[in-house]
């Protein structure tokens, strides 16, 4: 039986947990950001990147957006935009 490399992320997306998952005052280092997000780059340019640590420092109305500090700095990205950052 062979795997495309799709099926592989695939399995492996199920695999890892999200910086959406994670709980206030939780911290977790970067694994991998999903390529294919229209979000890649602009994560990527404010600093989530693999083996970064982040840590979940707040929670909204609706869990939308979440707070998030990396680097020393405070960022808010939507959930959906966190649901693809695995750690």
């Amino acid at each position: 039986m062979h795997f495309t490399e799709v099926g592989l992320i695939l399995i492996y997306n199920r695999i890892l947990k999200t910086a959406a998952d994670l709980k206030v005052n939780e911290t977790a280092i970067i694994k991998r950001i999903d390529r294919s997000h229209p979000s890649y780059r602009r994560l990527l340019e404010i600093g989530f990147t693999p083996g970064q640590e982040i840590t979940l420092l707040n929670r909204t109305l609706f869990n939308d957006p979440i707070s998030f500090s990396i680097r020393g700095t405070i960022f808010a990205i939507r959930k959906e935009e966190a649901s693809h950052i695995f750690i």
